[in-house]
């Protein structure tokens, strides 16, 4: 097997120099990043939103542990085609190279010379197979299948599979909102399949879960813009000038904030729902503020990152102090 070149025939920056391990069931795990579970969190959410009644049922927890068996498979073969995709173009070299130490290269095989081009592409592959057969899987045993749910979970796997690969969503202008998108689709889809319907304040939860991928997304954008305007990636940080860039995160952290009190106001959400999210804002604040005054997009990221986590637990809090708050005014 031989060593994988450092510079790229397409006159990219020089890759760092590889490492000699292949192919081990470690690099496999970084190219599926399996340490980045924030789009899975959303299934304990999901839990805490059914009545209490359903939420220890041996077919509800069931159906929820195959979906998330489903999720991972998914995101397996969108990373790893994306990978593969940022390899080619040069991008994952220009974006980690000269930020290895901050940005952990070897969560890029490819780039930090762990798997070949063909190994990952074998596994993004064989991931694509099995998200499939999963989802159909899961279909096949849930105890409802609403329409709207099929088409959004059809959707959210074919989407992701394009996501760098085929169509290329990501590169067409189309990534923040699939950021988004696949954040609201697997809440609600899980939620229907289990329920068999929607209710506005599930809607709701499941718009601030999208917003968290999509928010420090929008962060990472920043950081990578000169590599992705070198493979032609079109997102908003590389199309647009720093400030307007800076003006779209700061009103798309406002629309969130309008979201959680709108929905209260107009009867979505209850009363106590701003009261229990005032840390996010408060956190949002914080990113902002490091990330565009002290031009630490970095640590702005990390810490969106830590807002959608902080986002899910209190969610998932809210929810099963519910009952409890709604008895108090009773």
């Amino acid at each position: 097997m031989t060593d994988q070149i450092t510079h790229r025939p397409d006159g990219a920056a020089p890759a760092p120099t590889p490492a000699p391990a292949r192919g081990t069931a470690a690099a496999y795990a970084r190219l599926a990043k399996l340490d980045i579970y924030d789009y899975y969190i959303g299934l304990p959410l999901v839990w805490a939103m059914l009545v209490p009644a359903a939420r220890w049922e041996p077919g509800a927890l069931g159906l929820l542990a195959l979906i998330l068996a489903a999720e991972i498979a998914v995101v397996a073969a969108m990373v790893a085609f994306d990978d593969v995709t940022g390899y080619r173009d040069g991008s994952d070299a220009a974006n980690y190279g000269s930020d290895a130490a901050r940005r952990r290269l070897a969560r890029k095989p490819l780039v930090a010379g762990t798997l070949t081009e063909p190994q990952a592409l074998r596994f993004a592959r064989w991931a694509t197979v099995a998200s499939v057969a999963l989802w159909a899987l899961v279909v096949a045993v849930a105890p409802h299948r609403p329409l709207w749910a099929l088409i959004l979970a059809a959707v959210c796997v074919a989407a992701s599979i394009q996501y760098s690969w085929g169509l290329k969503i990501s590169y067409r202008g189309f990534q923040e909102v699939f950021l988004i998108g696949l954040g609201i689709g697997w809440v609600l889809v899980p939620y229907g399949l289990l329920t068999g319907e929607v209710t506005g304040f599930v809607v709701v939860q499941a718009l601030l879960f999208g917003f968290g991928p999509m928010v420090f997304g929008l962060y990472s954008n920043t950081n990578d813009i000169e590599g992705d305007r070198g493979a032609g990636r079109v997102t908003v940080a590389a199309i647009v000038p720093p400030r307007l860039n800076t003006a779209f995160i700061i009103t798309m952290t406002a629309v969130e904030s309008m979201l959680i009190h709108g929905s209260t106001v107009l009867g979505i959400a209850p009363w106590w729902f701003p009261i229990a999210l005032v840390p996010i804002l408060a956190m949002r604040l914080t990113q902002l503020w490091i990330g565009f005054v002290r031009d630490d997009i970095l640590r702005a990221r990390r810490i969106a990152i830590h807002t959608h986590r902080v986002t899910v637990v209190l969610l998932i809090s809210a929810n099963l102090v519910a009952p409890l708050l709604a008895g108090t005014v009773g």
